[in-house]
């Protein structure tokens, strides 16, 4: 009883332990002011804002409620609106838009500044009368999380800025007309935040879903890597600040369509940077890009007549051989085979701002390509230098000096040795052999189309000690 009350403690103190620690996601995009500004910007330009403003119904929505919503039949309010010819907006624009943080930091606050010109036609000018107007919609972009526990990014609260609305004449105009021109113009103070709810606020509503379906759409363009895939799709939004970001799980799917690796919020840590000046970040979990390296360089073997290829490291790895056992040396021929087998995937280990690939493989060496058994096998752990670098929007990874770290006797022929007597051989070995093989095939590189998607020439790339990020390069 004791040992089965000890068990559910430790268990209970192990699920304990794990809801305290903080899951991470896959991948984190991170989306700056300015990208939110512009692509929201386009999303109402392609809605068409502009020309909503420019059929605004002054004239109609000032004669329905007139002074402040009270209908005053035959009063002075009626009796100047009947001096009313035409009513309407001239031209309109949409300014800058802007974002502020609300206190808590989850929250977005979009300000929407308008510029108009309107116009009135009366007979008692012979010219119409031009009125400047400014005014802001505003609405707030926040997370709502539906009664299944699904979050989405949503925007509503929207309405005229309280005390942005400004009009003024564009021209002097008679004593006559004055007096005509500035009781329009109190008329409009009510009229166009009404007009600006029920207008403009579904337009901008509509904009603002178009832009988060596009955002999900170019989080969802396959990451091409060799004949597999990376796909990347939502978890979860998130506002930071005036940062929206986009938690992601990713999935790998080989040439088939099949899906070999699951990529969900785990206890993995992943740092994820802030912006500073940069519009966007993309960071991937060091897993992640585990799981793509390795797509990139499967399990294989290779065999090379090391005579004929390399005939310098072939006579060394003789005389090499010749000290651990004259007769083995001896059985070298000139068709003498190395092959090296790499079995498992390789791991790349992050530092801040340096990076190494660790593999594991097994190297044989065979006196002649007729040969069935070979001389020894050794089992060597190597660590390869990885520099990333990025032309354009690809992302490429190059391997470089090569460190044959521990070396081990697997099977020998030969006797037993010391396989370090052999390790600088072995690892110029693997640096003419190896490193060009692994190179061509990471040379193709990682297109990444969502830094142009975002609307951006070339990325750059940093790391951390967890994942790596990618931002657009700095013009």
């Amino acid at each position: 009883m004791a040992g089965s009350r000890t068990f559910t403690l430790l268990c209970g103190l192990l699920a304990a332990t794990l809801v305290r620690a903080t899951l991470s996601p896959p991948a984190v995009l991170s989306l700056g002011p300015e990208v939110i500004k512009e692509r929201l910007t386009q999303q109402l330009k392609n809605h068409n804002a502009v020309n909503i403003l420019q059929q605004l119904p002054l004239l109609s929505a000032v004669r329905e409620e007139p002074a402040g919503g009270i209908r005053i039949l035959g009063s002075l309010v009626n009796s100047v609106l009947n001096l009313i010819i035409w009513l309407k907006v001239t031209s309109a624009s949409i300014l800058q838009l802007q974002l502020q943080p609300s206190a808590d930091g989850q929250e977005i606050m979009v300000k929407i500044p308008v510029d108009m010109v309107a116009g009135f036609n009366t007979p008692l000018v012979k010219t119409i009368v031009e009125m400047h107007m400014e005014m802001e919609a505003q609405a707030i972009i926040r997370v709502e999380t539906s009664k299944r526990g699904d979050a989405q990014l949503v925007l509503d609260q929207c309405s005229n800025s309280q005390g942005s609305l400004r009009i003024r004449l564009l021209h002097k105009l008679s004593f006559m007309v004055n007096p005509l021109a500035n009781k329009v113009m109190s008329l409009l103070v009510p009229t166009l935040p009404k007009l600006v709810k029920s207008q403009l606020c579904p337009v901008i509503k509509a904009a603002f879903e178009d832009m988060y379906a596009d955002l999900l759409r170019l989080v969802r363009v396959p990451v091409s890597l060799s004949s597999d895939h990376l796909e990347f799709d939502l978890l979860s939004p998130d506002i930071k600040g005036d940062v929206i970001q986009l938690n992601l799980r990713a999935k790998l799917l080989d040439s088939q369509g099949n899906v070999t690796s699951w990529f969900n919020k785990s206890a993995v840590s992943l740092t994820t940077p802030t912006l500073d000046s940069a519009p966007f970040s993309l960071t991937v979990r060091q897993d992640v890009v585990n799981a793509a390296i390795a797509a990139l360089l499967p399990p294989e073997e290779l065999m090379v007549l090391l005579d004929y290829v390399l005939p310098e490291l072939a006579r060394r790895l003789k005389a090499n051989i010749k000290v651990i056992n004259d007769k083995a040396a001896d059985q070298l021929g000139r068709t003498q085979i190395v092959k090296i087998l790499i079995q498992e995937t390789p791991e790349l280990l992050l530092s801040q701002d340096s990076a190494k690939l660790a593999q594991l493989m097994v190297l044989e060496v065979f006196p002649t390509n007729e040969a069935r058994r070979p001389l020894f096998t050794l089992g060597v752990e190597a660590s390869l230098e990885a520099q990333f670098y990025t032309e354009g929007d690809q992302l490429t990874l190059n391997l470089n000096e090569i460190s044959s770290d521990r070396i081990h006797l697997m099977n020998s022929g030969i006797g037993l040795f010391n396989p370090e007597l052999l390790k600088d051989i072995i690892t110029e070995i693997l640096e003419s052999v190896l490193l060009p093989n692994e190179n061509g095939k990471l040379r193709s590189g990682i297109l990444m189309s969502m830094v142009e998607a975002l609307g951006f020439q070339a990325a750059s790339w940093s790391l951390t000690k967890d994942a790596i990020v990618i931002t657009p390069a700095s013009s």
